[in-house]
């Protein structure tokens, strides 16, 4: 073979591995390596495996999308108001961690989808949210729609057997950071404390400009 076409051939793979390069780099979903440095837990699958659209009501009755109440970072939970103790605890780090945030100068909010649409009416999500943020966003539905949200999510509820108006709901404790126009990027243990989940929405917050 002639240094010419020794020359051309590495040309051309040389082309191709740059080409293959930057197809990787832009890929879907790669654009989240900007916030490797924040996260504190892995997901399989990657973070867009988790989190998609989804339709719920609102406080005030009105039916809304995902991109309608991810309008700012988000950390979202789902539980129930009927919860004993879990809910209450949690939601009430979340809105500590908003807080903190605000605090800071962050404008960021947290939101609660129940998991007992058959007792949580837009009326009593409110009145429950309302407890530990005023800006606290409470979003229920039908059967239907909590269903394909909590699926979304990857989160996991189910009724006890019992009275059937003072039942419980086994569900998953997770809170979710969900930004605009990205989506789920972390997610947040029961142990972490509100200092700890500041600390990381900040960074995230930082890293998406």
């Amino acid at each position: 073979m002639s240094t010419k076409t020794l020359a051309l051939a590495a040309g051309v793979a040389v082309a191709a591995l740059l080409a293959a390069t930057a197809w990787y780099a832009l890929r879907p979903g790669q654009e989240e390596d900007r916030f490797a440095q924040c996260r504190g837990s892995a997901v399989s699958g990657g973070a867009g495996a988790i989190g998609g659209p989804f339709e719920l009501v609102n406080e005030d009755g009105q039916t809304v999308t995902d991109s309608e109440v991810f309008t700012k970072p988000t950390i979202l939970y789902f539980g129930y108001t009927f919860c004993p103790d879990v809910c209450p605890l949690d939601s009430m780090r979340n809105a500590d961690a908003q807080r903190l945030l605000e605090e800071r100068g962050y404008e960021v909010q947290t939101a609660f989808i129940t998991v007992d649409p058959e007792r949580d009416t837009p009326e009593v999500v409110k009145e429950f949210t309302d407890v530990f943020h005023e800006d606290m966003i409470g979003l229920t539905g039908s059967p239907e729609q909590v269903k394909a949200a909590s699926q979304a999510y990857k989160t996991y509820y189910k009724k006890q057997e019992g009275d059937s108006d003072y039942y419980l709901v086994d569900h998953s404790t997770f809170s979710y950071l969900v930004f605009p126009e990205v989506g789920f990027v972390d997610f947040f243990r029961r142990e972490d404390t509100p200092e700890q989940m500041a600390d990381r929405i900040a960074c995230f917050a930082d890293a998406a400009g």
